[in-house]
């Protein structure tokens, strides 16, 4: 039988309506899941809307039931077990599911990527430069698309006596294949590393998917490495997450005559590390004086949010409109406490009235 507490977290996580932020800040109020659940009728009347429709029992049931079959597992933002750099980010995933060694999440990370289309020297230098970070017991985190991904995956595998290994993050459920031709590999990493899914399992991968997923590898690693990347490549979104979460972004150059390669030489030129060897990563993320080493999970929670008053959701609502706005803008212009601001705004999506978007952006539905 699923824990009630498990079945809880998960009907609230698979609720419309609530995403990261607002599962966070939910928990962060209540308690627990089960007493957010029972809490949000009057949380979206208050915010102008109807209570969304909070995901049934049996769905959390059929979920937990279909991770166990797969041999995988859950693991929800307050165990103890959940990687403590990942749940640093405001918008952390409520839960993940994974199959593999679990003592991976407590090493030290690199994230590798780099182009799809990858040429054959950077799938190389990719597949060299994990094989030796996982020879100095660093695990190599990646998202198992084609291209460099695969590279860093394989490099990693390879380093059979190595303290390191391999972290796969896909976009769609733990048991969905994507690319078909990783099947293989995909199992590999399953078996002998680890691989994570946010979505949950049987979900077919969608573009929108892929942003998500890049935030979980930035979010895993204390740095990322990009190894070759188009202007517009999808890699660049998982560099400057890595850059908005406060990691290390580093990247390996290439000549100017390939396009494949301008990407890297424009993240180098506005300030990230210029990669050249393994030596170059480890200097990057390992700290001159051990004394500087930060503790993940120290970060200030502040206080739960607290109830608002009428006038106050008044003064707040007329600060926001249809264009994305930042919180902090809005606790600046209205005086108001962030606590009571946080409130506000977790009504108002309750209710159906409310958006957020990227960097902590929020704007009226």
């Amino acid at each position: 039988m699923a824990d009630a507490a498990d079945i809880a977290r998960l009907r609230l996580i698979r609720t419309a309506q609530i995403g990261p932020v607002t599962y966070r800040q939910l928990i962060a109020r209540f308690g627990d899941a089960a007493a957010a659940i029972e809490a949000l009728p009057g949380l979206a009347r208050r915010g102008g809307g109807r209570a969304p429709l909070v995901a049934p029992v049996a769905l959390a049931e059929r979920e937990l039931a279909m991770a166990v079959k797969l041999g995988a597992r859950h693991l929800f933002l307050d165990d103890a077990d959940y990687p403590p750099l990942l749940a640093e980010l405001d918008d952390a995933p409520p839960a993940l599911t994974l199959r593999g060694d679990l003592a991976l999440l407590r090493r030290t990370a690199v994230a590798m990527v780099g182009a799809r289309n990858a040429s054959a020297a950077a799938c190389r230098f990719a597949r060299q430069l994990a094989f030796q970070l996982a020879d100095e017991g660093v695990a190599v985190v990646s998202g198992l698309a084609r291209g460099v991904d695969t590279a860093a995956h394989v490099g990693a595998l390879g380093q059979e006596m190595g303290e390191g290994g391999t972290i796969g993050v896909i976009a769609g459920g733990i048991d969905v294949v994507y690319p078909p031709e990783n099947a293989a590999l995909q199992e590999s990493i399953a078996t002998r590393g680890l691989l994570i899914a946010e979505q949950p399992p049987g979900t077919e991968p969608r573009a929108r998917h892929f942003p998500y997923r890049n935030r979980i590898i930035a979010g895993l690693a204390v740095g990322t490495v990009v190894v070759e990347a188009a202007p517009k490549s999808g890699s660049l979104i998982t560099a400057r997450l890595a850059g908005e979460q406060g990691r290390e972004v580093m990247a390996v150059p290439g000549s100017p005559l390939d396009p494949r390669a301008q990407g890297c030489n424009g993240l180098i030129r506005d300030g990230a590390v210029l990669i050249q060897s393994v030596a170059d990563v480890l200097e990057t993320i390992r700290p001159i004086d051990a004394r500087m080493v930060r503790s993940p999970g120290m970060r200030f929670e502040g206080p739960p949010p607290e109830d608002a008053s009428d006038a106050e959701r008044r003064d707040l609502l007329s600060l926001l409109g249809p264009v994305p706005v930042a919180v902090d803008e809005l606790i600046r212009q209205s005086g108001l406490a962030p606590s009571i601001v946080q409130t506000v705004l977790l009504e108002l999506e309750l209710g159906g009235r409310l958006e957020r978007h990227a960097a902590g952006r929020v704007s009226l539905a």
